[in-house]
């Protein structure tokens, strides 16, 4: 096997684990946002507020400290995180219209 065609057998298999942890990734969101439409749906009963500034200062703590230890860059790890919240707050807006309908 010549050079070209181990990188190319590297390269395969590489992307391989790479699609693998990209379906674990989507299937650990999907579960992350079924609790947290339970969660939405406990507010909208409840009348609490959709946002929770102060657990989402925590989690962005938490999770940058996470990424830091993990070797994954902080500053992307907060964004990813902002990015979810952000959708979290707006189906937790939509259940709460939706519930004073």
């Amino acid at each position: 096997m010549d050079d070209v065609e181990r990188a190319r057998q590297i390269l395969a298999e590489e992307r391989q684990s790479i699609d693998n942890i990209d379906a674990a990734l989507v299937n650990l969101l999907a579960e992350r946002f079924r609790h947290t439409q339970r969660v939405g749906r406990l507010k909208a009963e409840h009348g609490l507020p959709p946002a929770d500034p102060a657990r989402e200062q925590d989690q962005v703590a938490r999770l940058k400290a996470l990424a830091k230890e993990s070797g994954l860059d902080p500053v992307f790890a907060e964004a990813f995180l902002r990015f979810i919240v952000t959708e979290v707050i707006r189906h937790h807006e939509q259940l709460r219209r939706d519930d004073g309908a």
